[in-house]
């Protein structure tokens, strides 16, 4: 007996009617971009391995623990993608969309890739929202991006986030910076591997959350008191376009992203109801990426929000973000003439904009309404022999219960009228 293949471990599946919400989120979350200017771009799942470790850094814990590579027939170390901005400044520098109009303004969506444990909000394949501006460095863009994220946020009606925010300084303060923390965590108590992490990116130790390191760290230098003044007055100019706009963010000295390629701005978004796995999208500027990767060197910055943790946020809030069902109408066929032109009605229906469904397989009357409440519809279509012998067929209002004959040439305008009523 062949065993029972199930999905792979860490993977969530959206299955409806609960995929419902899903795509509503990452609709909601994508609506500000693309009412901003933004085009879509889509690039691929898997690049060359090299793009990710240019890119985003061979210390960080994502290139060296959680990608998934693979040898291809060709003998090519390839990578699935484990986050979208190396993807897609590479997609602009090969395609020359860095020699038009600046910035570049994209977004797009999809899946991501990380081998993690996976619990509660942290999966091995993770679903995105991602925006990127490339080729400005005007801060009233950085806050525009900001914007973006917080709007998303509300479009769902989630209040319980938070937005942190800091600077990373950039190449004139930051190896400064880097140096005084080291010469400070070189004095600490630390274990092996931290010790090698302060070597090679010391930022990150600064996000060690146990206690025994963390509790080291409370007198420990932080970037945005040591900025040059480039990068103080850009961040001053940031904060003032984000209060411009009405968004509210908290100072967050010691918050570090997983990426190397931060600088200046950088901000993640944190939910007070997901326990450990607070954080639901962030993002930051990176302003040597596009040099590092071959390109012209052009500033950049962008976001990834996390359309499942958005879900489990608002699960944590009790939001609903879709009501009512799949489809407003569903047709009831009784008997062999009823069924073919059964399917002529949903068809017309749908043509005219109205989204329909209707029972196949000869369903007798009571199965066939079982189904149309299940399916969500607010009025069901019931035809019958001698209703198709009088022209007529019989709407029911799947709510209240009542019930009218109306005409087969007028069906679909009054269902529509009704509808839009």
């Amino acid at each position: 007996m062949n065993r029972t293949i199930a999905a792979p471990k860490g993977v969530p599946e959206y299955l409806p009617p609960a995929s419902a919400a899903f795509i509503a989120v990452r609709e909601a979350l994508s609506r500000p971009a693309r009412h901003s200017g933004y085009g879509y771009i889509e690039t691929p799942i898997f690049e060359e391995t090299a793009l990710f470790a240019r890119g985003v850094g061979e210390s960080t814990d994502v290139v060296s623990k959680e990608m998934y590579s693979f040898t291809d027939r060709g003998g090519r170390s390839l990578t699935l993608r484990p986050e979208f901005t190396a993807g897609i400044v590479r997609a602009v520098i090969e395609h020359g969309l860095d020699r038009g109009q600046l910035p570049v303004k994209l977004w797009t969506q999809g899946p991501c890739f990380r081998y993690e444990r996976p619990q509660a909000g942290r999966y091995r394949q993770l679903q995105q929202v991602n925006v990127e501006a490339i080729g400005g460095d005007d801060p009233a863009l950085d806050a525009e991006v900001v914007w973006l994220a917080v709007a998303g946020y509300r479009g769902l009606g989630l209040t319980g986030w938070r937005l942190d925010l800091t600077s990373l300084g950039d190449r004139s303060c930051r190896p400064a910076y880097r140096e005084l923390l080291q010469q400070f965590l070189r004095k600490l108590d630390l274990d092996e591997e931290t010790r090698r992490r302060v070597e090679i990116n010391p930022l990150r130790v600064l996000d060690d959350k146990r206690p025994e390191v963390a509790g080291q760290l409370v007198d420990a230098p932080l970037m945005p008191d040591h900025l040059c003044a480039g990068c103080e007055r850009h961040f001053d100019a940031v904060r003032e376009h984000l209060t411009d706009l009405g968004v509210s963010w908290s100072d967050a000295p010691r918050l570090v992203r997983g990426l190397d390629y931060y600088t200046r701005t950088t901000f993640e978004f944190v939910h007070a109801g997901l326990g450990a796995q607070s954080g639901i999208g962030g993002g930051g500027r990176y302003d040597g990426l596009m040099a590092d990767l071959g390109g012209q060197p052009l500033s950049g910055i962008g976001f990834g929000l996390g359309v499942d943790r958005a879900l489990l946020a608002l699960e944590a809030e009790e939001r609903v973000v879709v009501s009512g069902g799949r489809v407003s109408v569903y047709v009831v066929p009784l008997g062999e003439e009823a069924r073919r032109r059964a399917l002529v009605v949903a068809t017309e229906l749908r043509r005219a904009g109205v989204a329909a469904d209707l029972a196949f397989g000869g369903k007798g009357l009571k199965g066939a309404m079982k189904a149309a409440d299940r399916s969500g519809a607010v009025c069901a279509v019931i035809l019958g022999e001698r209703d198709i012998a009088e022209g007529v067929a019989q709407c029911k209002d799947l709510q209240s219960g009542t019930q009218r004959a109306v005409p087969l040439v007028d069906l679909v305008r009054t269902l529509k009228e009704t509808l839009e009523s």
